[in-house]
């Protein structure tokens, strides 16, 4: 049965990847971003490959005005929102320390405080349609504290899934699902000229992956679950001073 995905963050990356696959899979699209022109090239290949239908908007999800107003038309011109991915993020931090205050403020304000706002927009819609599935795209880097140019954009991630934990208990015996990925080194554009990482996988791979997960409406997947799930209750125990040597 065909669903109405709403997908911030959707013009590149796994958000692009997200949609691909969810076109292919039936499933109708709200895509939203600030790159509007990438998003009707998008459109354009999905609709011709694909029967669905494609709604877009132009957002950028740090105007939260704005994000309750796109998640609002997005609402009324589909008739529901079935499932909203809140995959919107940057993650080009700076050392703490070091002078880029406002470079680490602005990846804090939208990797959580945006995101905030789209979980606030979307679990409104869903409490009013009684159903609904929120989708949080957290990362790996949410487990530990890490060091360097990773510190506030961990930190960022932790927030973000501690949120969608705080918001499952809520809902936890309501129709509204709520799945908090982990996704771990995935190649993407946005990291193209970045050194190989261990473990990486590419977009399409990763993109399947936490398409999959997000299917199943798992309430935590690490994506690819191997190795990210035992790599992740690794980082858990592992010393600080191991840790220290990341990043």
């Amino acid at each position: 049965m065909s669903k109405n995905i709403l997908i911030t963050g959707a013009s590149s990356g796994l958000g692009e990847g997200m949609a691909r696959e969810f076109a292919a899979a039936g499933h109708n699209l709200a895509l939203c971003a600030r790159r509007v022109e990438r998003l009707k090239t998008l459109r354009k290949e999905l609709m011709a490959q694909h029967d669905v239908r494609v709604e877009l908007r132009d957002l950028d999800v740090n105007d939260h005005d704005r994000v309750f107003e796109v998640f609002r038309d997005f609402t009324a011109v589909l008739g529901s929102l079935d499932r909203v991915i809140v995959n919107a993020g940057v993650g080009d931090g700076r050392r703490i320390g070091t002078g880029h205050f406002e470079h680490n403020r602005r990846v804090m304000e939208t990797n959580l405080v945006a995101a905030l706002a789209q979980c606030e927009a979307a679990v409104e819609i869903f409490r009013a349609q009684g159903r609904g599935h929120l989708v949080l795209v957290s990362s790996m880097s949410a487990v530990r504290g890490l060091p360097r140019s990773m510190t506030a954009y961990a930190a960022s991630k932790a927030g973000l899934s501690h949120l969608a934990e705080g918001i499952r208990a809520e809902l936890m015996n309501t129709p509204i699902k709520v799945t908090t990925l982990l996704p771990g080194f995935i190649r993407t554009e946005l990291n193209e000229d970045a050194d190989k990482m261990p473990f990486e996988v590419d977009a399409q791979t990763g993109s399947r992956a936490m398409v999959r997960a997000i299917e199943a409406e798992k309430t935590t997947a690490c994506v690819p679950a191997w190795p990210w799930r035992p790599i992740g209750w690794l980082l858990k125990i592992l010393p600080l001073r191991m840790i220290a040597r990341y990043g």
